[in-house]
């Protein structure tokens, strides 16, 4: 149990939420770190159901839908159903099955004035507040009488239709009469939890969600008014819409960028620049000289966005060889008072005496434009809330904490940008005097990502992996719980570093993959996509991290690998060595490089067969191994394969019963493909490799040269090579341990899809 009493900081913030019955997420919880938090995972696992859930808890209640409840519960609500129709009384109740969302909160004491109302007991001295929002049904006997005359109506149609044409009738099922009229019969209620009843989630991230007692505290009224201010930006894709939809208005709706640039700017200037309903000298100008008016309402534009476009500079705005960005005022007509202002770019600085040249915004790239109106949306949130306006100023409260949800900013931007954005989204949100390092106001960020150029520029602690758990029974759908990245490897400091320091210089794209393939070097890193795409088709159209670890380093992963469950192949060689004696003054034994050979004491030098699996040093076990002892299932936590090089057929006397045993990738590749080598050029090592192709060695002279040639050989320009000069792409076959790897790998997936489109897990992500 963790009992959090101390707050751990100055500042209040959301330390957790925990989801229940909602969607996918039938029980998780979601750790948010003080600043930023990203939601990271791949397709279907479960990030936009956890912004939804946020979404319908916080801002749209009535919005609650049937297919917000978890597949898995859908039986369950049908079986009271069933028992309504049978005059019985249901097991269960219906509001056991309905959604959940329990919100944590960190409080230090000094902040009791913000949560009087929701404190869990007289006796709380700072830190823990948990605060329940529980869909209910509002009157049950409401709920039963109306669907009972529904299914007597259907009913009679039914029966009273001719047996050889009997009809099916909505509603079959309560889920059925609920899947348009749910909203009507929920209603959503607050409660106060214990903080001494918490529980760390297991494992694989499923939460304990506390159980509420019969005489829970329900807390009146909205517990969240004036204590969170919550805005979002949805993942919408329709910027230059045009669409007229209001971003002012009181009503809780998403801020989407679905105006003109012009038209965020205009919501900008009018609550936060210098807004006047009074006409002042340039609207008495305007009239009498239109050019006199622009242009003194140009230096009031000027003057009120100096400080906006200052922020924008943090983003890399206008950038190189783009047009700068400038705020002209636009009068449509003399009928009216109401300025109009337009965002224009200017093309060039102009010399004495030329005439300043400008285009439209829709002119600009439309990624340029989404940045832009992104960057001014948070600025909005920024000042809207810690400078609202209207109302008398006495009367207005700014909430102790604002949190803003952007859905997957890379629909917005192009990758070159993204990066930008969200390593400048938190400071715009704070760029105020009476924000910045101060603790009186607090605010959290919290984005979903499919990007990995977004995760790339995110510390490994602020990441929350959404990971799938497979369906654990054919009645019921899989489901996905959250892994917070900062616990994953424990105490062991080395691991993590090197881990972070190694996806830092590479991609994040692991954290989006529906599988994971582990190479050792650059040759392999080229070739294995085209293998894939060749020879593996189903593989080819799979979400796979290709990630080279230029050594024996795929243990280190092993930790991250069993926390997200991923289904994994790992690529490596034999390595085999023989011990020795070496004398230096005293006697130590060493392990030197050697030919594989069979039934000469021979060991491998790969932490990855010793210390991750098969977990053995035996050369000879190595090569026998079984091709069913190559897997393994750990725990029904992740799925592994270790490919290594296995005795092969002499590639010249491929009657005889001669077998080699090849050292690398390179010499398997060559074994596998002896006769498409023989006409290739390119590299000194690719003519070297093809002269010895021709030359026809046997057996063991033709291992003792190809070694020659493969230690001090150019393997990646080799790899180009043979992708450049062997035209025909199918023709260059994987060697065959590769081959099995990638089979199982195909095999693999293909198994898991099959289970989620069986068990409807399409339908509830």
């Amino acid at each position: 149990m963790q009992n959090q009493i101390v707050a751990k900081h100055k500042a209040m913030k959301i330390d957790f939420i925990e989801i229940k019955n909602f969607r996918k997420l039938q029980s998780c919880r979601i750790d948010f770190d003080r600043e930023k938090t990203l939601l990271v995972g791949a397709n279907n696992s479960g990030k936009t159901s956890a912004m939804i859930a946020l979404r319908k808890f916080f801002l749209s209640p009535k919005s609650i839908d049937i297919r917000d409840i978890s597949i898995q519960n859908w039986s369950g609500i049908d079986r009271i159903g069933a028992d309504w129709e049978k005059r019985d009384n249901p097991q269960h109740n219906l509001n056991d099955f309905l959604p959940l969302l329990d919100v944590w909160l960190d409080v230090p004491l000094v902040k009791i004035h913000h949560v009087v109302h929701i404190i869990p007991s007289i006796d709380w001295s700072g830190g823990a507040i948990g605060v329940r929002l529980q869909f209910e049904v509002s009157d049950i006997d409401l709920l039963k009488a109306d669907y009972l005359k529904k299914r007597l109506a259907a009913k009679k149609i039914e029966d009273e239709a001719p047996d050889e044409q009997k009809p099916s009738i909505e509603p079959k099922n309560l889920v059925e009469f609920l899947e348009n009229s749910l909203s009507k019969y929920l209603t959503l209620k607050a409660y106060s939890l214990d903080p001494t009843q918490l529980v760390t989630p297991d494992n694989k991230g499923r939460a304990c969600v506390q159980s509420l007692s019969e005489d829970a505290l329900e807390i009146e009224g909205s517990p969240f008014k004036s204590l969170i201010n919550i805005r979002e930006i949805p993942a919408m894709r329709d910027f230059s819409s045009g669409s007229s939809a209001s971003l002012d208005s009181d009503d809780v709706k998403p801020d989407r960028l679905i105006r003109t640039l012009s038209d965020h700017v205009r919501s900008y200037y009018d609550k936060h620049v210098e807004p006047t309903d009074e006409i002042n000298g340039d609207d008495i100008r305007a009239f009498s000289a239109l050019q006199l008016a622009e242009k003194a309402f140009d230096r009031r534009l000027k003057t009120g966005f100096s400080s906006v476009f200052e922020e924008l500079t943090d983003l890399g705005i206008p950038g190189i060889n783009n047009p700068n960005i400038v705020i002209n005022t636009k009068f449509k007509s003399l009928d009216g008072l109401n300025h109009g202002s337009a965002v224009q770019y200017r093309v060039y600085e102009p010399e004495d005496g030329q005439e300043e040249r400008y285009l439209p915004e829709s002119c600009a790239g439309l990624g340029y434009q989404n940045l832009i109106a992104m960057a001014f949306l948070l600025m909005r949130f920024r000042q809207d809330w810690i400078e609202p306006k209207g109302g008398s100023e006495v009367d207005i409260k700014i909430a102790p904490l604002q949190l803003v949800m952007i859905e997957e900013p890379e629909a917005h931007l192009h990758a070159q940008v993204q990066q930008v954005f969200i390593k400048k989204a938190y400071d715009i949100l704070r760029k105020h005097p009476d924000l910045g390092e101060s603790s009186t106001y607090s605010t959290q960020l919290l984005v979903s990502t499919h990007s990995s150029h977004v995760a790339h520029e995110v510390d490994f602690a602020n990441l929350r992996y959404f990971r799938r758990i497979p369906s654990e029974a054919q009645c019921h759908s899989p489901t996905s719980t959250i892994i917070n990245l900062s616990n994953v490897f424990g105490k062991d400091l080395e691991t993590m570093r090197f881990v972070k320091r190694y996806i830092k210089a590479t991609d994040c794209d692991l954290f989006f993959a529906d599988g994971a393939i582990f190479v050792e070097g650059q040759a392999e890193r080229i070739l294995v996509p085209h293998f894939i795409r060749h020879h593996f088709p189903n593989l080819w159209r799979r979400y796979i991290s290709l990630i080279d670890l230029g050594g024996n380093n795929a243990p280190r992963f092993k930790p991250l690998i069993k926390a997200l469950g991923l289904t994994s192949l790992v690529i490596t060689d034999l390595d085999a060595g023989m011990k020795t004696q070496k004398k230096d003054g005293e006697t130590r034994v060493v392990t030197r490089k050697a030919k594989p050979k069979v039934g000469c004491g021979q060991v491998t030098t790969n932490p990855t067969l010793t210390k991750w699996h098969p977990a053995l040093t035996d050369i000879d076990a190595l090569l026998s191994l079984k091709e069913s002892e190559h897997q393994m299932h750990t725990e029904n936590e992740y799925d592994l394969y270790i490919a290594y090089q296995k005795p092969v057929t002499d590639p010249t006397n491929k009657d005889s019963n001669i077998k080699l045993i090849p050292r690398t990738f390179e010499d398997a590749l060559i074994y596998a493909n002896f006769d498409a080598l023989k006409d290739i050029s390119g590299s000194s090592t690719t003519n070297k490799i093809s002269a010895l192709v021709r030359d026809k060695l046997l057996g063991d002279e033709l291992e003792a040269e190809l070694f020659e040639i493969i230690d001090k050989a150019e393997k990646a320009a080799f790899a180009i090579d043979c992708l450049v000069e062997i035209k025909d792409g199918s023709t260059l076959s994987p060697p065959p341990y590769i081959e099995a790897g990638l089979k199982w790998l195909e095999e693999k997936l293909e198994e898991t899809t099959l289970l989620a489109m069986n068990s409807g897990a399409e339908g509830n992500g």
